[in-house]
């Protein structure tokens, strides 16, 4: 009787280890999504801007589109889900509340030399697919620059951090569950 040799290649060993690995994750992505069961679809409602409603709040033109775009472009971009108009798995809408401008610091002729451009969205969440995740909860960030610029010179800059900061937050209470 002859005896046959087994032979495991590393590459067929690495392999079977990185298999193993990737099966035993589940559904998880390499951003730190936590896709829920089930899950294929999501939806992005149009975030209303409402700040103009609040006393010291503007209304900025156009945010309400582009905050809702780079929500969507987020989650596109972190998941594997696809985005649809009605009937998401997963459904994302809110306002936009607060849009304004303070003063954070002031010179010697007492002067602002800082001021703070403040942002918030209340968002509600709903998981068709587990109402136990669904939730209502408002996220805010802030942008500093000098006073002697006016929001008009800063707004590119200010809003893709605001936006950066406030769709990375609701992405991680949302899908990241950090």
């Amino acid at each position: 009787m002859k005896k046959s040799k087994v032979f495991y290649s590393p590459r067929a060993l690495m392999a079977l280890l990185i298999s193993i690995g990737l099966y035993g994750c589940g559904i998880y992505s390499f951003t730190g999504a936590s896709i829920p069961a089930g899950t294929q679809t999501f939806q992005v409602n149009f975030f209303e801007n409402q700040a103009g409603n609040r006393p010291g709040s503007t209304v900025e033109p156009g945010l309400d589109q582009d905050f809702t775009i780079a929500l969507q472009d987020l989650i596109l971009n972190l998941t594997n889900l696809s985005l649809v108009n009605r009937d998401g798995d997963l459904i994302y809408e809110g306002e936009i509340v607060e849009y304004s401008v303070t003063p954070m610091s002031a010179t010697a002729d007492i002067k602002a030399a800082q001021n703070r451009l403040t942002m918030a969205v209340n968002l509600r969440y709903y998981n068709t697919k587990n109402e136990e995740d669904d939730f209502e909860k408002r996220f805010n960030f802030f942008y500093d620059f000098p006073a002697d610029l006016q929001v008009y010179d800063i707004r590119d800059t200010a809003h893709k951090e605001l936006f950066e900061r406030i769709t990375q937050d609701i992405f991680n209470e949302t899908l990241a569950k950090w």
